[in-house]
């Protein structure tokens, strides 16, 4: 598949795998169930914000990509966003360790894995097996911007300014 363009409808087959936040695990150290994600059901009908990373814990994410998206977090929802989601390779444990690990609560950020990065290969959109960093605004079902990183380390077209200046 060709990577997603404005104006493209978002897939109807995207699944991911997720560790919803709860209270009773929310410590870094503690660990949910796993369960699957149907992304396509689940944003069908919402404004959506999917960035990707490479993966969970490394220094651009963690110092560059994902403080971004927590600092401007009430800026993407007074923009009619109603879901904010990063997803990665990594493994569903890991993730949730990440968001929980960032302060991240309840489901503000969705902190979704990609196993063997199967969505972003079906999108043209991953490197080595792993998620590519981009990023995507979905607006119930419709892709309205999309736009991958091509330098490496580059926080530019994927970060939350980027995709603030595109709601």
């Amino acid at each position: 598949m060709a990577p997603l363009k404005a104006g493209e409808s978002f897939p109807s087959d995207v699944a991911f795998q997720y560790i919803p936040w709860s209270e009773d695990k929310g410590e870094v150290t503690s660990c949910g169930i796993p369960i699957k994600y149907d992304a396509s059901k689940e944003w069908a009908d919402k404004k959506v914000v999917l960035f990707s990373v490479p993966g969970a814990f490394t220094p651009t994410c963690s110092v560059n990509h994902l403080p971004g998206y927590i600092s401007n977090l009430q800026q993407l929802k007074s923009k009619g966003t109603d879901v904010v989601a990063v997803v990665a390779s990594n493994d569903p444990f890991v993730m949730s360790a990440w968001g929980k690990a960032n302060n991240v609560t309840g489901d503000d950020i969705l902190f979704l894995s990609d196993p063997d990065a199967k969505f972003s290969k079906s999108i043209g959109w991953a490197n080595a097996g792993r998620t590519g960093r981009y990023a995507i605004i979905i607006d119930h079902g419709k892709v309205t911007y999309a736009d991958i990183e091509t330098k490496k380390g580059a926080v530019e077209v994927s970060g939350a300014d980027a995709v603030l200046a595109h709601l």
